[in-house]
């Protein structure tokens, strides 16, 4: 039996809940830039999979790495590390 890797785990904040089962989670980082080594922030979005639609705007969620699960949705909602106001 082979043995699985670890998935990757991001944290995020979530900018759209418009989808049925679905939110985009924004993730942040700090980038050094070459030249004048000043940290500048860089974001992707990504689709995560929110099996019973808890999540809202602005909560700070842990995403997982998964198996595909539709064209763009790549990531499940493992917990909601903070939630908005």
């Amino acid at each position: 039996m082979k043995t699985r890797g670890m998935k990757r785990q991001v944290v995020g904040k979530v900018i759209s809940d418009k989808m049925e089962k679905s939110v985009i989670v924004q993730v942040e980082r700090l980038v050094k830039h070459k030249i004048y080594h000043k940290y500048m922030k860089r974001h992707v979005k990504f689709a995560a999979h929110d099996e019973g639609n808890v999540c809202r705007i602005g909560d700070k969620v842990l995403i997982t790495e998964s198996r595909p699960i539709s064209k763009t949705k790549r990531w499940r909602v493992s917990e909601i590390v903070e939630k908005a106001i």
